[in-house]
């Protein structure tokens, strides 16, 4: 795609005409994302004590302590909440993109395919509420949860109401398409028209609805309110990805000129309307907001930082086309969960088009890992197939292997510590995290009885631990003679839910998860 010349030829000059007529605007400008003060975080209600510890005078808070148990990585896949490998059973072009004669099997080989811990599905609004009210899933969707349940995976969706690569039909329901405005989508002179071609060739993609009408905004709170009471809180759904502007729901009509909207502004309150609807039924659920830049002028600045001020989570479609995508995606808060959408080739694996020895799905497997990814999608580019899927990790079983040990966050108890102050013992835990990303929430670490009756426990500072530092924190228990055989439990919160967290270590966990401590550090050490 050759976005980039476009956009500063157009684009740009149409910004700068509205900026030096002093609009006002919410328009967030692009800016480094190290740093930048998005607030504080998820609340963290009982925040636990995370040092310093310092054991000598003047400035000892604690007796002096010992190093009683260590933990090492796992080098196992450890899957939990908030992380994960997913298999896309529909993207783009909904069924007619999985490549199979018989699709409800197709769909059952996608499901069990090993590799994914979690699903996702990208109906269109018409196929999901063809009619105004309640949600009615065609038989395709009602069969992707029903084997969902079974195999124990949760899904992740986004609805489209513009799905260009459905040729067959519009992705809007009749009832909204016969009450809203159309508008036109037309090519600029400095563009190529051949880029255009396979949405000119789709009467479906020729145009964008006005959005801001007010039928269309009445008939979308309705949608969204029908999701959030079937979804909101649902712990068989991981997340879902807002609703954006235009193509696939992503943010844009590249590569057209125009939007449907009067004026930015227009177009910007617009999309933050329907992001706040969104925010105000989602209340429990992750939202994934696109990074894709603001190529079409709706406002896809504002909402991605109205996203993450709310502790929700943000994607990308892409990571080898702009370079402001991974600024906001290497760099985003450590408590915001990142999706990296990035297709496998349609076609089987070509030995020729390696370079140096390295496979493109191989380039692409080090560079998801290298943004810090949450997640990742297992997906051939319009040729869905566990088949293909299959073909390539048996090509590749190295780089994917790798990914899907490392993707995330894999946090343990390195350190533990034991201390006596008095009557009470003590300890203090080093939490390590071996993944590539922060926790995306807070980590909320219990410590219990050997009959799982909670004595202590709280939160690290939300994202922590960070990957590849140590967070330590202080657990006092009065009225425990004896640490050993204590156990350390871990959960995760993510907009005021508790998800369970298995501890990503080499050494033995119990059935539930959680550790039992033991002395395992020798005296020579």
């Amino acid at each position: 795609m050759d976005r980039r010349n476009f956009l500063k030829s157009t684009v740009a000059v149409a910004v700068a005409g509205e900026l030096g007529m002093g609009k006002a605007q919410a328009h967030v400008s692009a800016h480094n994302w190290g740093n930048y003060e998005f607030g504080p975080g998820p609340t963290v209600s009982d925040r636990l004590n995370q040092g310093p510890f310092p054991q000598y005078p003047p400035d000892a808070v604690i007796p002096n302590d010992d190093v009683v148990m260590t933990t090492t990585p796992s080098e196992d896949v450890v899957p939990n909440f908030g992380k994960g490998l997913i298999t896309y059973i529909t993207a783009d072009s909904g069924t007619d993109e999985i490549k199979a004669d018989n699709i409800p099997q197709a769909i059952e080989d996608l499901v069990k395919f090993p590799l994914g811990q979690l699903l996702y599905i990208r109906p269109t609004w018409k196929e999901i509420q063809p009619r105004p009210g309640k949600i009615q899933l065609p038989d395709y969707l009602k069969l992707v949860f029903d084997l969902a349940k079974k195999n124990h995976k949760r899904i992740g969706f986004r609805i489209q109401m513009c799905a260009p690569d459905y040729t067959h039909d519009a992705a809007l329901p009749d009832f909204v398409l016969e009450k809203v405005p159309r508008v036109d989508l037309v090519l600029s002179d400095k563009e190529n028209s051949t880029s255009a071609q396979r949405y000119l060739n789709n009467p479906h993609s020729r145009y964008q609805p006005r959005y801001d009408d007010p039928f269309f905004q009445q008939a979308f709170r309705d949608l969204v309110g029908e999701l959030a009471a079937e979804f909101d809180g649902n712990r068989q759904i991981e997340f879902m990805d807002t609703f954006m502007y235009g193509f696939w729901g992503e943010g844009h009509t590249w590569p057209f000129a125009n939007n449907p909207f009067p004026d930015y502004l227009t177009a910007e309150r617009t999309w933050m309307k329907m992001l706040e609807v969104q925010l105000e039924h989602f209340k429990t659920t992750p939202l994934l907001t696109n990074t894709q830049p603001d190529y079409s002028r709706v406002g896809n600045s504002e909402l991605l930082d109205r996203s993450v001020r709310s502790h929700n989570w943000i994607r990308s479609d892409t990571i080898f086309i702009e370079n402001e995508q991974i600024e906001a995606l290497s760099n985003r808060p450590p408590w915001v969960a990142a999706l990296l959408e990035q297709g496998l080739p349609g076609k089987p694996p070509d030995p020729k088009a390696s370079h140096e020895g390295i496979s493109p799905a191989e380039n692409m497997i080090a560079h998801v890992i290298d943004i810090g990814a949450n997640y990742w999608s297992l997906w051939n580019f319009h040729q869905i197939s566990a088949k293909n899927l299959t073909t390539y990790y048996q090509t590749y079983p190295a780089a994917f292997d790798r990914i899907n040990r490392k993707i995330g966050y894999r946090v343990r108890p390195s350190f533990i510590w034991s201390y006596k102050d008095g009557s009470y013992q003590g300890l203090i835990a080093g939490f390590a995290n071996d993944g590539i990303a922060g926790v995306p929430g807070v980590l909320r670490v219990t410590v219990e009885s050997a009959d799982g009756k909670a004595l202590a426990g709280g939160c690290l500072d939300p994202g922590y631990p960070l990957p590849g530092k140590i967070r330590q924190a202080q657990f006092v228990l009065p009225g425990v003679a004896d640490w050993k055989g204590l156990k350390l439990r871990a959960e995760v919160e993510v907009k005021g839910v508790r998800y369970p967290v298995r501890w990503a270590c080499h050494q033995k966990l119990d059935p539930d998860g959680t550790l039992t401590l033991q002395p395992n550090l020798r005296a020579d050490v």
